[in-house]
This record gives C-alpha cells, sequence and structure tokens, in this order.
C-alpha cells in the first residue's frame, strides 16, 4: 500500500525535477547568461567608442590648435613677463588673474577640459601637450568637482613629456590605447593596501595635426580614464534583478560578470577583488577549460565548472578588438547552479511534503490494519523467539477464529510437548551422568583392591603354613596394601577436587623457589630416564595455594617426563608481563596431535594405559579458580618438536612492576 501510493508521488516529482530542471529552467537560464554577456560586451564597447569619441573632438577643434599656436611668452604685463603655467591656471581659478589675458584660448581649453571631466566623471586626467613634449595645459578639476591641488598641477607642468612612450607613439602613428595600468602621473585614489580598482586607468592619446600642414604634429591630446567605470560594470543591479524572479524574494540571486584580458586568461575586472590579475588557468582559480573555451569562439558558453566550492554555469563575449578600436576583453557573466535549480527546488520541496503527508496517512492506516491483520502473526514470532531462547512456558492466546488461532494453538502444544521432552532428557542426562560417574569410580577402585586382596591372601597362606619367610611376605604385603591404599586415596583425592569441593589456603610465597622445588623432587626420575632440566628466569611472589600449584606443576612435569620415555630436555622458563608471571613447561617429546589437544582437559580422557584422566582437567580448575589461565600448545616452529604448557599466574600485588 505505501508503495502502490508514494511511487507515483516520487516518480512525479523526479519527472518534473529532470524536465523543468535540465530542459525548461536551465536552457532559460544559459539563453539568459548569453544575452546578459552580448548586452555586457556591448556597453563597454560602447564605452570605449565614447572615449575614443571625445578625444577625436579634442584633436580636430579649432580651439585647441589656437591654445597650441599661443606663443609660449605672453606679452610683457605690468613690467613683468606673463607666462601660462601652473601659476596663472591656480589664479585663474581663483579669479585673480590680471587683465587683458593674453591667453584667452588656454584658459578657455582648461574650462572646456575641466567641463569635460566633471560631466563625463570617467576622466580623471586630460593632458595638451606641446609638440617638444613640454604641457600646454589640462585640466584643473576633479571628476568630483573638487579642485586639483596645486602640488599636482606644478608636477605635471614640470614633467618633460618627451620621453614617454605613449607621447612618441602619438607622434609616430596618431594615436594610441593603454590597456588597465596604473599610472605615474596621479597619485593613487586610494592609498590603503589591497587591491583598489579606483587605482587603475584605461589611457587614449591622440596627435592633434596642423589644419594647413595635415601631415606636421603640433601636439598631443592624452587623457587617463578611471578603471572604477569599467568595475562597476561588472557589479551592476541589473545582473541580479534579470535573475531575481529565477530565485523568490526571499533571498538575492547570484549573479557575477568578470573582464579578461585579451589573453582569454588575466582577470581585469571581478566581484571579488582579490582575483584581480590572477591567471584564470593557474591555482588558486586552476580553470584552464574556461580559457580554452574562451580561445576557441568569440561567444558561447563555458563548460559547467566548479568554484569556490559552487557548481556554476557561465556564458562569454569577446570585446571589439584593437584593430576595431577597443582592447578584445572576454566579457564573461555566471550564476551558482543553485540559483538555477531554486524555483524547481520549491516545487520539488511542495511535491516531497505533499508525498510525506501522504505516506504518513498511509502508514497511519496501514498500522492499523496490521494491528488486526498481521499483529497475531508479531505475537507469534515473538513467542517462537522465547521458546527458541528456551522459555518452554510460553503460551500464546489468539481468538481471531481462522488459521492463525489453530496455529496459536498448534504453537501451544508444541511448547508443552518440548517442555515435556526436556524435563526427560535432563533426567536421563543427570541419571548417564551418574551412571557413568559410577562406574569410573568403580573400575577406578577395582584395580588397587585386587592387588589388596591377593597381598592379603598371600599373607593369611603364609601364616598358615608357617613359612619360613613370613616375615619378609609380612613386609612386601603391608608395603604393597599401602601403596594401593595411597592410590585410593588419589583417587579420592581427584574426584573431591573435580567437584569443585577444593578448599584453597592462600599464601606468599616465591615462585621461582617453588619450582625449584618440584623439579629437585623429580630430580632422581629425570637423572633415571636420561632427561636435562633447565629452568630459566625469574617469576617473583604470588599469593596462591602453595600445595595446589605444586599439584599442577608436579602432574605438569610427569606428563613431560612420561612423553620422553627415551630422554630429551625439560624446559622451564619463567618471565613477568603486565603484572603477570608466564611459566612455560617444555619438553622435546613426539608432541600431541590436534585431536588429543582438543580433548585434554576433559575430564577421564587420557592417552595413557594408568590414570583416572582427570589430572589435567582439574589442574586447569585449580588454575583458574587461582585466576589464572593453562594452555597447552605445540613447540615453537624451527626447534624440536614436543609439547609447550604454559601458565599465567598473578603476581602478587606488592611485587606487580609500577
Amino acid at each position: 500500500m505505501v508503495a502502490a501510493v508514494l511511487v507515483p508521488f516520487v516518480g512525479f516529482a523526479i519527472f518534473v525535477d529532470m524536465q523543468m530542471a535540465q530542459r525548461l529552467s536551465k536552457q532559460v537560464v544559459l539563453s539568459s547568461l548569453e544575452g546578459l554577456a552580448d548586452d555586457l560586451a556591448g556597453r563597454i564597447d560602447r564605452d570605449i567608442a565614447d572615449r575614443r569619441g571625445d578625444l577625436w573632438q579634442w584633436t580636430r577643434s579649432p580651439s585647441v590648435r589656437e591654445a597650441l599656436w599661443e606663443p609660449e611668452i605672453a606679452p610683457v604685463l605690468h613690467g613683468k613677463p606673463s607666462k601660462w603655467g601652473p601659476e596663472t591656471i591656480l589664479s585663474w581659478r581663483e579669479g585673480t588673474l590680471p587683465s587683458p589675458d593674453p591667453h584667452e584660448r588656454r584658459r578657455e581649453i582648461t574650462a572646456w577640459l575641466d567641463q569635460g571631466v566633471t560631466q563625463e566623471r570617467a576622466y580623471d586626467l586630460i593632458l595638451l601637450v606641446g609638440p617638444r613634449g613640454r604641457l600646454v595645459t589640462c585640466n584643473s578639476i576633479q571628476p568630483d568637482g573638487e579642485p586639483m591641488s596645486a602640488e599636482l598641477i606644478r608636477a605635471l607642468f614640470d614633467r618633460d613629456y618627451a620621453g614617454e612612450d605613449w607621447f612618441r607613439r602619438c607622434l609616430a602613428e596618431g594615436s594610441v590605447a593603454e590597456d588597465q595600468h596604473v599610472s605615474d602621473l596621479l597619485p593613487p585614489r586610494n592609498a590603503e593596501p589591497g587591491v583598489h580598482p579606483e587605482n587603475y586607468h584605461l589611457a587614449f592619446g591622440g596627435a592633434v595635426h596642423d589644419l594647413y600642414e595635415p601631415d606636421r604634429v603640433i601636439g598631443v591630446v592624452y587623457t587617463l580614464v578611471n578603471w572604477i567605470h569599467v568595475h562597476e560594470r561588472v557589479r551592476e543591479e541589473l545582473l541580479i534583478s534579470i535573475f531575481r524572479g529565477l530565485v523568490g524574494p526571499e533571498s538575492p540571486p547570484t549573479p557575477y560578470a568578470w573582464v579578461w584580458a585579451d589573453d582569454a586568461d588575466t582577470i581585469l575586472a571581478h566581484p571579488m577583488l582579490e582575483n584581480y590579475g590572477l591567471r584564470v588557468s593557474q591555482p588558486p582559480i586552476a580553470l584552464p577549460q574556461l580559457v580554452a573555451a574562451a580561445r576557441s569562439a568569440d561567444s558561447g558558453l563555458y563548460p559547467e565548472y566548479e568554484f569556490v566550492g559552487k557548481r556554476k554555469n557561465a556564458a562569454f563575449r569577446r570585446c571589439m578588438g584593437r584593430e576595431e578600436g577597443g582592447f578584445g576583453w572576454v566579457v564573461g557573466v555566471g550564476i551558482n547552479n543553485e540559483d538555477i535549480y531554486q524555483a524547481v527546488g520549491e516545487l520539488r520541496r511542495l511535491l516531497y511534503r505533499a508525498t510525506g503527508m501522504v505516506a504518513l496517512i498511509v502508514v497511519l492506516w496501514t498500522m492499523i490494519i496490521a494491528r488486526r491483520t498481521t499483529g497475531p502473526i508479531l505475537a507469534l514470532q515473538h513467542h517462537t523467539r522465547r521458546v527458541a531462547s528456551g522459555d518452554l512456558d510460553a503460551r500464546i492466546a489468539i481468538r481471531t477464529g481462522d488459521e492463525l488461532q489453530e496455529l496459536g494453538e498448534d504453537f501451544n502444544r508444541m511448547s508443552a510437548e518440548l517442555k515435556a521432552n526436556r524435563e526427560q532428557l535432563v533426567r536421563a542426562e543427570k541419571d548417564a551422568a551418574w551412571r557413568e560417574m559410577a562406574r569410573q569410580v568403580a573400575h577406578d577402585i577395582k584395580n588397587p583392591l585386587t592387588p589388596i586382596k591377593l597381598s592379603a591372601d598371600l599373607l593369611k597362606r603364609a601364616r598358615e603354613e608357617s613359612s619360613p619367610q613370613f616375615d619378609e611376605i609380612f613386609d612386601r604385603t603391608l608395603a604393597t596394601i599401602s601403596r594401593q591404599v595411597e592410590h585410593l586415596r588419589e583417587i579420592a583425592s581427584d574426584f573431591h577436587a573435580l567437584t569443585g569441593a577444593m578448599r584453597h589456603r592462600p599464601e606468599s610465597f616465591d615462585l621461582e623457589r617453588a619450582v625449584r622445588e618440584v623439579l629437585e623432587f623429580n630430580a632422581a626420575w629425570a637423572e633415571a630416564s636420561g632427561i636435562a632440566v633447565k629452568l630459566e628466569g625469574r617469576g617473583g611472589r604470588v599469593h596462591l595455594d602453595r600445595g595446589l600449584l605444586r599439584r599442577v606443576l608436579l602432574n605438569l612435569v610427569s606428563n613431560a617426563f612420561e612423553a620422553m620415555p627415551d630422554g630429551g630436555e625439560l624446559g622451564v622458563s619463567l618471565q613477568v608481563r603486565d603484572g603477570r608471571v608466564r611459566l612455560e613447561v617444555r619438553d622435546t617429546g613426539s608432541g600431541l596431535s590436534e585431536e588429543v589437544r582438543a580433548h585434554l582437559f576433559e575430564p577421564y580422557f587420557t592417552t595413557r594405559s594408568q590414570g583416572t584422566g582427570l589430572g589435567l582437567a582439574i589442574a586447569r580448575r585449580a588454575i583458574e579458580e587461582m585466576g589464572g589461565e593453562i594452555e597447552v600448545v605445540p613447540a615453537p616452529e624451527g626447534g624440536p618438536p614436543g609439547t609447550v604448557a604454559r601458565l599465567w599466574l598473578p603476581l602478587e600485588e606488592t611485587d606487580r612492576p609500577t
């Protein structure tokens, strides 16, 4: 039911997402980007054309020619020579210029240049330079209407322009256009550290020709256009206003524009000022695919790319080339993909919310149905798990009146039968264990009783017959009976220990000394069997049941001796690690198979013809009750064969390393 409702909704949402986002929204946005790139490039081209038009007007103005014709030295006024320069400009600007004024044309041109600077607000500086590289006049007002400083005017008049590259090119070629640069003719508008677009300029220069001798250059007009006007183009609100309807009123869209140099790689203008002057194809930007696209065509779409962690799409358009009067810049307009898909995302979220509401209703309705139809099945599953975990008292009550109720009744009967069968099985296992225990005890006791009875019968017969060897027979009989009684005591002790009824009497002692005592106790056996005994390492002090540990060690040593009937080497090593001591007993016998090692610690298991098979089982119980561990493993590879019995015993608290 859930799938039947959700699948159509989700499918419709995916369809809307793919069709509208990929085919509608994205295509509309990409087309808009191309149109914006064309429009922005066109406006920049018009700006450049306007600046060239202003220059053309100034270089062909009759007033400019007349200003250049005026003599450098004016007639003497009031007994002093009068020369147009910074002081006369300052006096004229302050209204204190003496009358009559012999520099009428230059004053008029200066006023005209001031008007051009303040009205256009694009120029920072306009120079009229004579043919020998001396300044004739310049604007005296800044674009904001404030007077230009006297120091700057004096510096401009004191400068020799004959050595300037732009001046020589104007004389030789007739005009010059300089791309984005920082001019040394003016101080920076913003002296703060960092990149400031207002400190950059474009420059245009043109030659002024004699009206009667067109090949003769009588001066040069040179203008500095502030770069801030190009920078403002990439920050215009028009870009945002076009895409505002795409993302909605809550958040502004993120379109932005940029200007690259004619190499389609160097950034000239960008909303992020820190990108000024960076190469697009190199880190930190590293988008060579965009450079390749801009170099392969005059306009088009960039391949989709990622910048500052966001996927973007953009379009580009190349401005007029230098042969057409422009600079060949590449203008680009881009937008984040999240803006492209935001409207579709709203629709998608609406669909998903609707799908979620429908899903919630369906789930609630399904739960109501499941409570009636699947509830008994879940209850039956729960009780089945209880039975599987051992709770055979689990019973289920189903009152649906259908097959589920019959299944519940069968389940209850099965649980009752399993409980009855388990009780019978437990009783049978207990009986079998007691029978096995009784059989083993009877077998182990029977073996020593036979030599006791035979010795007693022999002693009785020797007494009745008054045998001359009676005393010898008596002593031998008593010795045999004593040994067999001791064997019976060991059997009883083993069975008693196996039941877990051992009483521990812990004491503090030196483990190495206890090991040496066990080895000395078996020294005669080792010498008789041709076994070399070697003890290595130090063990430290332990707080354990000394007698119980001694019995375990005797068992391990005797097992090792019996594994080497033809002689060999018994190695015992002690090593302290992490608050415990490792004790290893290693023999050079034939070793044990994997099958035998798997049963070594099981009661009654033995590979010898004598013994109860309880030694290692008791040893393991004793070691674990004392807080230790025991294992039997094969001897390390690369050395002689054999078996290693390894014990881990806790050190006494006061003897542990700190």
